[in-house]
């Protein structure tokens, strides 16, 4: 948690620094300008897909308008845009800065989604991404005890799914290459943790490139 929140000030101090030393005069002298600009900045920045000057804009809008009543739509509109883009840690952020300033039981239902969805998409490797697939599956579970009544369970619920077959294949995978590297015994672990698994191999087809995220396509 500690290494994401400092990936995340990282990336904020980039975009400030991209923002202040790299636009040009005209923008390097603007400050101090209406809420409503700085929120027009960023529609037409998402627009036009420099999603960076809209990341700057939004860092300018935060910084003199903190309690503007536009400050949520541009949250939300900034993890959109980031979603669209495959940029899932980024649109995470927007929705963490969404739901920590203005969550309210009523919209974290879909806010909560959003972050499974980000969280689902971004994971590109099983092999790499084995803590996100299981943190993912937790929050998929708690998604579904908080909201049994969310119109997304059934699209949380074959993510899920999903998650849970990914994580038999690569169990099994790992075991099938202690098997030919002579190792039962790792073998035996790594089969032994799928034997309460929610999924079994039959009810899963050998997945083609892509598999994590094709529900979305």
């Amino acid at each position: 948690m500690n290494f994401k929140k400092t990936v995340l000030v990282s990336v904020s101090m980039m975009m400030t620094f991209v923002f202040v030393g790299c636009g040009s005069s005209e923008e390097v002298a603007e400050f101090n300008k209406p809420a409503l600009y700085w929120y027009k900045k960023i529609a037409t920045s998402i627009t036009r897909g420099n999603l960076d000057k809209a990341d700057a804009y939004y860092i300018s809008l935060k910084s003199e308008h903190m309690r503007s009543p536009l400050m949520p739509t541009s949250l939300m509109m900034l993890a959109h845009a980031h979603m669209n883009a495959e940029e899932y840690l980024l649109a995470n952020y927007y929705l963490d800065e969404y739901n920590k300033r203005f969550g309210e039981e009523n919209s974290r239902e879909y806010t909560d989604f959003m972050k499974l969805k980000a969280s689902f998409l971004g994971i590109k490797d099983v092999y790499k991404d084995q803590k996100l697939i299981m943190d993912s599956i937790n929050a998929c579970t708690t998604y579904v005890a908080r909201y049994p009544g969310s119109d997304y369970i059934p699209l949380v619920n074959t993510i899920l799914i999903r998650l849970h077959m990914s994580q038999y294949l690569l169990n099994e995978n790992i075991a099938a290459l202690y098997d030919r590297t002579g190792k039962p015994a790792a073998a035996k672990i790594y089969r032994e943790k799928n034997s309460g698994s929610v999924v079994e191999m039959t009810d899963i087809t050998p997945p083609e490139k892509g598999f994590i995220g094709k529900i979305f396509d």
